[in-house]
């Protein structure tokens, strides 16, 4: 049996074996359970980590191979269209993805298979410059040309190419200096000393011959330099070489830096019949991050020096001193004592700080350092006067909620002397420019938009950006010029432009200028239309080509229901809210409707867009659910992406609270606009949205009939650091903001049906979250709920046999308490 992945412009059909048991049923007017959930092979697999060739000739790109989790390599003649499968003992000989140009762009550096190669771009040939087994990475060509580096964990090597010379840049050793032996450390030792001069004589040899030593290494080129010795309190947690040898940077640890327990997570199904514990994240305030400090190597002159963080503007004062006064009176009136609920609120004299990024100029002049706060409240990207060991801060972003896990990307124009970087000072992430010689910077874009993933040309003049300039789900790409600040769009395909959406690897994520940077790669989809690999023309009103044809005939056969892009008022904030709509193709505005409410997860993500959805199997169901006379809303809540910070900000020590407003707000539109019946309405949503289908079915008890509730939160004590601790700041500082989020303290107003399934061995959410939450209804002996779970599956279930269980008893839950055959009479749909 074959099954057809694609059908190409010249006609060419790929087949692959497909799994009898996952395919699935022939298209018919009504999909079923059993289509829309079997393996999503049938759709047709996507082209994955799309990238130029390096003449720019052709785009390569993996595609998953029908019922096996393999990859295979194909490449698109960008004129002709011809598509021809790469042969696997052919995969070295085509251009390889990522790697770095030298300035000339006549010869390129990559990575393949844990080695180092160079390519001539002229010739054709290829230089191997390591042939071993550790891996390798960030290989780039230094300022002159002449020399490469790159990295092995996090010694950084240089290979000079006229010479073939390999060496390590600098010895760096995480231990004492043995040169600076200890005085006497008690009375005995120092006994000795004082007694026997043949001990004293030893010593004052040693270091002679020391000093000698070190006199002919520092005389002599051929000899390795002296090591650094940074001592043995610390770990290195990232190094970064200056582009001209100079300098190398270090980001460092305390090596006695507790992480805290991990969370245990059994693995119930596995090979020897005995249960495995897995390790997995700990819980947020248990973790927190290292605090980081930047160490600077000057490899000229074997010295070195660290950078103060304290210079860094507002580092000292305390963003939190409200919270911590707070947090001890809770603390108090809860049972812990004054002292331990003070100690444990105590603030830093300077506030520790992570480093998020280092970037250097191409010449290797300046170097640019993006700091944030471990509280979340600051971002600052500075730069280094190494002549004054300092730090001069370029751009400092306060958030009085949380600095954005997105919108952090900084750069150099090529002139060496200019920062580019992302910003959301004005409310939108917007890009600026600041010159090292400007008090001020420059903000290049500027509107109720957002501006992300920038590309920068190589003569400065342009960036490339993806933005929602005309709408807030529809994104295209603009060319903005540097001189001028002029917008103008390049694409106007509608629906989402720009990277890939899950790429696998940051280097190459399927959005890149070409090598003569005529012409942008891209993904483009459209809501029933996955994404494909498009050309186009790197100019205003750019003419686009679309290069990949992957979906299959079976899923365009099917008259999907398409959602509408709706926008709803709110009766708490001026802004509307927008939403993905979809109704049955019968819809009779006399008659009521049964209605269902799907939440997405993530909180910060976009939903109500004109592309592919992430929630690909969600928007299957959802033309089911139609199809059986459904209304189904899919809203982007206060706290979701896409609408800038005061929404993405507006769940800040309070999660569930405005998104319940906001939906609650769109069922009562859906009852107004659309005659959803307000008996008749059901909820459901995974991960965040399994979250706030909790808060829903607990904090608006009357609102839905029945919800359910997929890999929920149930107690954010439990989730992550890295994510919680930004909204909700952390539970020893803000206990108040952990009490009301959580639906568990909730659980007690459950009236109607609740229907909870999560997989064991997820490792984002914990099954144990699930146990709590059951064990509280329990103890609260409501009948009104029941639980599924799936020994195998993680956050994101991959068996389709467990998908198609899971989405059979929502559709179960929904038949039997939103709109039984029951209750429908000739009045309703």
């Amino acid at each position: 049996m074959i099954q057809r992945i694609a059908s190409l412009s010249l006609g060419l059909l790929l087949v692959s074996p497909a799994s009898p048991a996952d395919a699935p049923p022939a298209a018919a007017t009504r999909v079923s359970l059993e289509q829309i959930m079997a393996n999503p092979d049938w759709i047709g697999n996507a082209p994955e980590r799309a990238y130029w060739s390096d003449d720019g000739r052709t785009v390569y790109y993996w595609q998953k191979r029908d019922g096996s989790p393999l990859r295979e390599l194909y490449g698109v003649d960008v004129a002709s269209d011809a598509v021809t499968k790469v042969a696997d003992g052919d995969l070295g000989a085509v251009s390889a993805p990522g790697g770095a140009f030298n300035h000339a762009r006549t010869f390129k550096v990559f990575v393949r298979d844990a080695n180092v190669f160079v390519r001539n771009l002229t010739t054709g040939n290829l230089r191997q410059l390591t042939r071993d087994t550790t891996p390798k990475s960030r290989a780039m060509f230094m300022a002159d040309g002449t020399h490469v580096q790159w990295h092995e964990g996090n010694n950084i090597y240089i290979y000079d190419l006229n010479s073939g010379f390999l060496a390590l840049a600098a010895d760096v050793r995480l231990e004492d200096d043995p040169a600076k032996a200890a005085g006497p450390q008690n009375y005995l030792q120092a006994e000795q000393l004082r007694l026997f001069d043949f001990l004293n004589r030893q010593k004052t040899n040693k270091e002679a011959l020391r000093q000698q030593q070190a006199s002919q290494a520092a005389a002599d080129s051929t000899r390795v330099p002296a090591p650094w010795y940074l001592g043995d309190q610390l770990t290195i947690a990232r190094s970064s070489l200056s582009p001209n040898g100079r300098w190398l940077v270090l980001v460092t640890e305390p090596r006695d830096h507790q992480k805290g327990a991990p969370g245990m997570m059994p693995s119930y199904i596995t090979g020897s019949g005995y249960a495995d514990i897995l390790k997995r994240h700990t819980y947020v305030g248990l973790n927190p991050p290292a605090p980081q400090a930047v160490q600077v190597l000057d490899l000229k002159t074997h010295s070195a020096f660290p950078l103060d963080s304290a210079q860094l503007p507002g580092i000292t004062i305390d963003p939190l001193v409200a919270l911590r006064k707070s947090a001890v009176e809770w603390d108090m009136k809860h049972g812990i004592s004054r002292k331990l609920a003070e100690d444990s609120v105590k603030a830093p004299a300077i506030r520790p700080v992570t480093v998020m990024n280092l970037e250097w100029s191409d010449d290797g002049s300046n170097l640019g350092v993006e700091y944030r706060a471990m509280d979340n409240k600051d971002r600052w990207i500075a730069t280094v006067d190494f002549a004054k060991k300092s730090l001069l801060t370029q751009s400092r972003l306060t958030d009085p909620a949380w600095i954005n896990w997105t919108f952090n990307q900084f750069g150099w124009l090529p002139d060496n002397r200019t920062l580019w970087y992302l910003s959301e000072a004005s409310g939108y992430s917007q890009l600026y420019l600041k010159s090292l010689t400007d008090r001020q910077p420059r903000q290049l874009t500027r509107g109720a938009f957002e501006v992300s993933d920038p590309i920068l040309t190589r003569d400065g003049r342009y960036f490339y950006v993806v933005a929602n300039v005309t709408a807030p789900g529809t994104y295209e790409i603009y060319r903005v010029d540097t001189a001028s600040s002029k917008l103008q769009a390049v694409t106007s395909l509608g629906g989402l432009n720009g990277p890939q959406q899950s790429s696998l690897e940051k280097d190459y994520k399927g959005y890149a200028l070409s090598p003569d940077e005529s012409s942008l790669l891209l993904y483009h989809s459209s809501s029933l239309r996955p994404p494909e690999v498009y050309v186009v023309a790197a100019r205003p009103d750019g003419a686009a080509k679309q290069l990949t044809h992957t979906v299959a005939g079976a899923f365009t056969a099917i008259d999907w229901v398409a959602p509408q892009i709706v926008q709803l008022p709110s009766t708490h904030v001026r802004e509307p809210i927008y939403a993905r709509l979809y109704l049955p193709q019968n819809y009779d505005p006399a008659k009521s409707w049964p209605a269902v409410v799907f939440i997405h997860g993530a909180g910060y993500l976009q939903d109500a867009h004109g592309g592919w959805s992430y929630y690909f199997h969600e928007l299957r169901f959802h033309t089911f659910l139609a199809q059986h006379g459904y209304l189904v809303l899919d809203m982007d809540y206060r706290g979701s992406a896409g609408y800038g910070r005061a929404w993405r900000t507006a769940i800040y020590r309070q999660m569930g609270h405005p998104e319940v407003q906001d939906i609650e707000d769109g069922v009562h539109w859906l009852e107004q606009n659309w005659h959803a019946d307000p008996k008749r309405l059901g909820v459901y949503g995974g991960s965040y949205g399994g979250f706030m289908t909790y808060m829903m079915m607990f904090r608006r008890p009357e609102l839905f009939a029945a919800g359910a509730a997929l890999r929920p939160v149930g107690d954010w004590a439990d989730y992550n650091d890295e994510y919680t601790s930004d909204i909700l700041n952390r539970p020893n500082l803000d206990p108040e903001a952990y009490y009301i989020s959580s639906p568990i303290n909730y659980a007690g107003q459950l009236k109607h049906r609740l229907l909870i399934m999560q997989g064991m061995e997820d490792g984002n959410v914990f099954f144990i979250d699930t146990v709590h939450m059951v064990q509280k209804l329990i103890e609260l002996r409501n009948p009104d709920f029941e639980v599924m779970f799936y020994p195998t599956e993680r956050h994101d279930f991959k068996d389709p046999a467990a998908w198609l269980d899971e989405y059979r008893r929502i559709w179960r839950l929904f038949n039997t308490y939103v709109s039984p055959p029951s209750s429908r009479n000739a009045n309703s749909g």
